[in-house]
């Protein structure tokens, strides 16, 4: 049987309280998620073989397999068998982060470096007009901001011998936006998709019905209408009493980190059992290659660190650590490069501005946590970090190259040279960009454009 044409798919979408939409994709397979998830649970209690299983799919189906097993008598693991991708359209960087805040999230979000803020959404909560100001002054300062800032980085970095210019405007263009989106809000509206098992999906939407924020409930809500209209027979699951009320309680307590005495960067935690390291796989690793996972037996390191929210949306994508979820607020100050980047005449004007949007933040009636939508993401958080020597090695040699914005990648080369100093005499190495801060308009060639 051939798969369906395009225009035949049924892709099941559901429609975001308060603005935005979910799809969970069809992609046309004959053997779809539950299906697939079906068969992989009759191998593990048959040894009939693929073909024994494909023939009791044909006459059964799964639709009753997957509502009595998977849901009804709570195998989970069935529910790893099954995979389905989500695409959540219109919804502020602040519910990006919340769905990407999983250990086993894979997916993709927009780049601030490739949307057209001149007419992008912003989410106002408060659906007040001194919300909607705020918000707007922000629009306007970056599009006023957005050329003479170009103009200002082609002074520094001049298109070189050899280079062609088409690259060279488009990484002139990616250092001038990576500039700006710090005076840009966390209300920003943004695009992404989730990548997920089905037992993973039920398990975090589980969580995020309980979110502080109002929009991550709706969605939320959103998803979990949209993947039972996909899958009618997997996402029946009961609600605990006991289960949601606990989720309730540390989610809409603790969820958040702050602390507004946070360090620039400070080591703060260091159980590596240093016995428990091979000299000759740490020193013998050729770059490009990770580290073997077992040796984060040996124990974990934790950081403590200044980054500002802009810079933590790329570092979030590190799942093999483990990060709080920082809470957004002007305490801890402004992230300074942002200011120094600019052009000598706008820099007092930026000032300015970022002090005048604070004093009207400062008067509205809103929660902490909605509080964020009006916050520029080049104010610094509270990050706390914690890691074993595998998946910190892998993050620093990523983030510590002169193609990853400035604020992070000079805190991943903090990490690598406290890893080092560390365990340097035991044989660690970690491959280095070399020329860390310099300008590349290779940049420029970072792009996914239609031929």
């Amino acid at each position: 049987m051939a798969n369906k044409n395009l225009e035949e798919l049924k892709h099941s979408e559901t429609q975001i309280k308060g603005g935005g939409v979910v799809i969970v994709l069809d992609t046309g397979s004959v053997i779809g998620p539950e299906s697939a998830a079906m068969l992989q649970a009759l191998h593990s209690r048959s040894t009939g073989g693929l073909k024994n299983h494909l023939k009791i799919l044909s006459e059964k189906g799964p639709e009753n397999f997957m509502k009595n097993f998977y849901v009804g008598y709570g195998h989970k693991s069935i529910g790893d068998c099954g995979t389905t991708s989500i695409f959540i359209e219109g919804v502020s960087m602040l519910v990006a982060k919340a769905i990407q805040d999983w250990p086993l999230y894979s997916g993709q979000e927009s780049s601030t470096r490739y949307i057209d803020f001149q007419t992008q959404p912003f989410k106002n909560p408060l659906g007040t007009k001194e919300g909607e100001e705020i918000l707007e002054a922000y629009r306007k300062f970056y599009i006023e901001a957005l050329e003479p800032t170009k103009k200002y980085l082609k002074a520094q970095f001049p298109l070189g011998e050899g280079e062609k210019e088409i690259i060279y405007d488009k990484a002139i263009s990616a250092r001038a936006f990576d500039i700006l989106r710090g005076f840009l809000p966390a209300g920003s509206t943004t695009n992404l998709a989730w990548h997920t098992n089905l037992r993973q999906a039920a398990d975090k939407v589980m969580l995020l019905r309980h979110h502080p924020l109002e929009e991550v409930k709706n969605v939320a809500e959103a998803i979990e209408e949209a993947l039972r209209l996909a899958f009618p027979n997997s996402f029946g699951h009961e609600h605990y009493e006991n289960t949601e009320n606990y989720n309730k309680e540390w989610m809409e307590k603790d969820y958040y980190y702050h602390d507004k005495n946070c360090p620039d960067f400070k080591m703060v935690n260091n159980s590596i059992n240093t016995s428990l390291l091979l000299k000759k796989i740490l020193e013998n690793r050729p770059a490009k290659t990770e580290l073997p996972k077992y040796l984060s037996e040996a124990g974990t390191l934790q950081f403590e660190f200044l980054l500002d929210f802009g810079s933590f949306r790329d570092i979030q994508r590190h799942r093999a650590v483990i990060q709080r979820m920082p809470l957004l607020t002007p305490e801890i100050g402004f992230e300074k490069w942002y200011l120094e980047e600019l052009p000598e005449e706008l820099r007092t004007k930026a000032k300015l501005f970022l002090e005048k949007q604070e004093d009207k933040i400062k008067k509205i009636n809103v929660s902490k946590e909605e509080r964020q939508y009006y916050l520029a993401m080049g104010y610094n958080i509270s990050n706390r970090l914690t890691g074993g020597i595998p998946a910190l090695v892998y993050l620093t040699e990523l983030r510590a190259t002169r193609f990853v914005h400035p604020t992070l990648r000079k805190k991943a080369k903090m990490m690598a040279d406290s890893l080092l100093n560390l365990f340097g005499k035991f044989g660690l190495v970690i491959h280095l960009d070399k020329e860390i801060d310099r300008f590349d308009i290779k940049r420029g060639e970072h792009d996914i454009v239609l031929k």
